[in-house]
């Protein structure tokens, strides 16, 4: 069974989901900082590939990312990293990246690749959702990765329920329209709105991204999803820590402040 579908199976509520970008603070990182997320009870990591325009992104991930492509990062690096990393890291893992990489690497080929280093599903945040329908989910299919899509306050309920007949995984609930970021509070807008698509009763489960840095923003996050996902402040704390272990001790007790 792939491990996102039995995540969540196990486990139901307040999943915690981290993400960092491959090659920073160093490049030999990633299978180390993963290591450290499952010896700390991280549920979920997402892996972001690095990108010299990542439009969603506020500045420390795209700082995080030009600093990783400074240092040499790239796809076929990335999957070679990851070859071993079944061995010791049991958690679900999520490749997060943008289209152009991709589709420069191959998108079959791409998902050859997760499959062969045991990756479990992909969020592409560029890729417009018709046309994975019309293209690449018959391949995303074929390989048993689960394409998570983003979801936003702006977006209609019937296309949320669309994504939600159309995907396996998660649905990605941001928390704004604005790029990613560490925020201190949720306002009541925001606290609604993800009352709302839980309201929906959706057969996929829900996290929440964009903004989650302290004890508030993961409780507003959590009342109503399956959990959250922790991005910004992450990254931040992996720029300042002296090993990968410390950055994600800091992360936790971050969440619980």
């Amino acid at each position: 069974m792939n491990r996102l579908t039995q995540l969540f199976q196990d486990q139901t509520k307040k999943i915690l989901s981290v993400y960092f970008t491959a090659g920073y603070p160093n490049l030999k990182g990633t299978v180390p900082i993963l290591e450290a997320l499952e010896r700390q009870g991280v549920d979920l990591a997402e892996v972001g590939i690095p990108f010299s325009d990542p439009m969603a992104d506020g500045p420390v991930i795209q700082q995080s990312a030009g600093e990783a492509l400074r240092n040499g990062m790239s796809l076929k690096l990335l999957f070679e990293q990851l070859k071993s990393v079944r061995t010791t890291v049991k958690m679900p893992l999520v490749m997060m990246g943008y289209l152009n990489p991709i589709m420069q690497y191959g998108f079959e080929k791409f998902c050859r690749s997760c499959t062969e280093v045991g990756v479990d599903g992909m969020i592409i945040p560029d890729l417009p959702f018709a046309d994975y329908l019309a293209n690449y989910k018959t391949i995303a299919d074929r390989y048993d990765l689960k394409m998570i899509m983003l979801v936003s306050p702006e977006t209609e309920e019937t296309r949320i329920r669309l994504i939600d007949e159309q995907t396996n995984g998660f649905i990605y609930l941001v928390s704004s329209a604005s790029t990613t970021g560490a925020q201190q509070t949720f306002d009541q807008g925001k606290q609604d709105y993800f009352a709302r698509v839980a309201g929906m009763k959706l057969r996929n489960p829900l996290l929440v991204g964009f903004g989650i840095s302290n004890k508030e923003t993961l409780e507003a996050a959590s009342e109503h999803t399956n959990g959250a996902i922790v991005g910004s402040k992450f990254i931040q704390l992996l720029g300042e820590c002296a090993t990968p272990d410390e950055a994600v001790t800091e992360l936790l007790q971050a969440l619980k402040a």
